[in-house]
């Protein structure tokens, strides 16, 4: 919904509001509302027009899907301008506990917009690599048993890097008849693998802008190179063909992070 400073909604004034969410993504059917399921947005936009008393309808920073978690997630919305943000906040946290959290809330300028005013989003996975499992980490990391070179997924994350069509690496999205297919060029700006101890190796990749299943896509393709299934060289043939068949292993969602949302710099389209 566009907003200037003062808006309309229902008949109220109103003011654009900026949120910093996080949840836990394994109680949830991904964060789109969808009929029928439970999902972070459903719920989040039935305890904020509980406490506003007038229907709001959220933009969104990053789409995360079932079983994928956020520490930063950014939403923002219309709210009526005499509501107390401290006050909402604290009851949206009492009816949307234990999974879903208001970290933060703001008043933002008219034209912010959480999804097209973001200029990167950060995501953070997780691999437990020991020979056990931990059963603390069961829903925030994905384990894997045999040993992994880390040198070697960091080399594969070279080719990687800047703009390119990462449709290898993505689950393209339905085109109606006639349109024009979806773009799959995004812009990575960093993607490294560092190990943090006791088993724990985490991946953070920082891009524009990612398409559908792209950060897992690209885990998986990396977790193939760590256990020399496949050689670090083979990033550059794997963009340059195009092909999805070429990454067939997806990691799987409760290893991923959305770890947080940048609004500083130029952005760059997708």
């Amino acid at each position: 919904m566009t907003a200037p400073e003062i808006a309309e909604l229902d008949g109220l004034a109103t003011r654009r509001a900026r949120f910093v969410v996080a949840y836990n993504g394994a109680a949830f059917h991904g964060f789109a509302a969808n009929h029928g399921v439970t999902t972070v947005e459903g719920e989040l936009t039935r305890a904020v027009s509980t406490v506003v008393r007038v229907p709001v309808e959220f933009s969104v920073a990053g789409r995360t899907d079932a079983g994928v978690h956020a520490r930063a997630q950014v939403i923002s919305c219309d709210l009526p301008g005499t509501t107390d943000l401290d006050a909402l906040t604290n009851s949206v946290n009492a009816l949307c506990r234990p999974h879903i959290a208001i970290r933060d809330a703001q008043w933002a300028e008219p034209g912010f917009d959480a999804r097209f005013s973001a200029t990167w989003r950060h995501y953070r996975y997780v691999v437990l690599n020991t020979a056990t499992p931990d059963p603390m980490l069961l829903d925030r990391a994905w384990h894997v048993r045999e040993s992994l070179s880390l040198p070697l997924m960091n080399l594969a994350c070279d080719g990687l890097m800047g703009e390119q069509d990462f449709t290898s690496f993505c689950r393209r999205p339905d085109t109606p008849g006639g349109a024009e297919p979806a773009s799959m060029k995004r812009y990575l700006m960093s993607a490294r693998w560092k190990d943090n101890g006791d088993g724990c190796l985490e991946f953070d990749i920082r891009a524009n802008a990612f398409c559908h299943q792209m950060v897992r896509s690209i885990t998986g393709f990396l977790v193939e190179v760590g256990l020399r299934r496949r050689p670090a060289s083979d990033t550059r043939g794997v963009i340059l063909g195009r092909d999805r068949r070429l990454v067939p292993l997806l990691a799987p969602p409760q290893g991923l992070t959305l770890w947080k949302v940048g609004y500083d710099g130029v952005r760059v389209h997708p």
